[in-house]
């Protein structure tokens, strides 16, 4: 079952946060947009399970009816993204409880590592990626009330960047340098703002918020490549 999982999750992330552009997101609404983006969920299923299994097109229907129900409410915060992927999770679970073996039969299903490595790189999308969405959704309420004179975008690349590092050190072993992160962060940054307390407040939240982002993404990932065959990549010394 967790094969499975893995595989669906990779395929789930790489649809909805890495292969889908900002065109897509912002056309959805219109039926040619909408149907692409739904032949992407499917593609991406067929791709990473190496079948063509009918469950697989059942899911990608179950994707199209959840994001046409999340377009019709007109909702685009935090809790309508949160409810959003919590429904799409809950269809891949769903689908691997009930054809649990639907990886093993697929074109992959020899390879006993791959499964692992789904997991690796779904949870480093996850974390990255989606993690930047959530951010952005549950920041911007305030972003409003703020003036931001930074680089374009560098406040989503710092996001990343510092997620990605912290992914990289949970699954490395090494917890102990997000306190590294954290210090440097607080130099390098907060000494920036710490005469604006709206600003100040603003920078808090959001790193607060990546960082939790992160360790939870990171330890998920972590608890799912615990169940599946090893990878075969040496572990970093403790």
């Amino acid at each position: 079952m967790t094969e499975t999982l893995a595989a669906l999750l990779l395929a789930h992330v790489a649809a909805d946060f890495l292969l889908q552009p900002d065109r897509m997101v912002a056309n959805k609404r219109k039926p040619l947009w909408f149907a692409l983006h739904a032949g992407l969920v499917l593609g991406t299923a067929l791709a990473a399970t190496g079948s063509l299994h009918p469950a697989l097109f059942a899911l990608a229907a179950a994707h199209a009816a959840i994001d046409a129900v999340k377009l019709a409410s007109r909702r685009s915060d935090a809790t309508a993204f949160a409810l959003d992927q919590a429904a799409h999770l809950a269809t891949l679970a769903l689908t691997a409880a009930l054809f649990p073996g639907l990886f093993a039969a697929g074109l992959w299903g020899s390879i006993t590592a791959l499964p692992a490595a789904f997991a690796l790189i779904a949870g480093a999308i996850w974390t990255i990626r989606a993690g930047g969405y959530a951010i952005g959704h549950l920041m911007a309420p305030w972003a409003a009330l703020i003036t931001l004179d930074g680089l374009p975008n560098g406040g989503r690349a710092i996001g990343q960047l510092e997620r990605g590092l912290i992914f990289l050190m949970i699954l490395g072993g090494l917890p102990e340098g997000i306190g590294f992160l954290i210090a440097a962060k607080s130099v390098l940054r907060f000494g920036t703002v710490r005469e604006e307390a709206k600003l100040s407040e603003y920078v808090i939240i959001g790193t607060l918020a990546s960082f939790a982002w992160a360790l939870v993404s990171a330890w998920a990932t972590l608890a799912l490549i615990s169940t599946l065959p090893p990878l075969g990549i040496p572990a970093f010394p403790p």
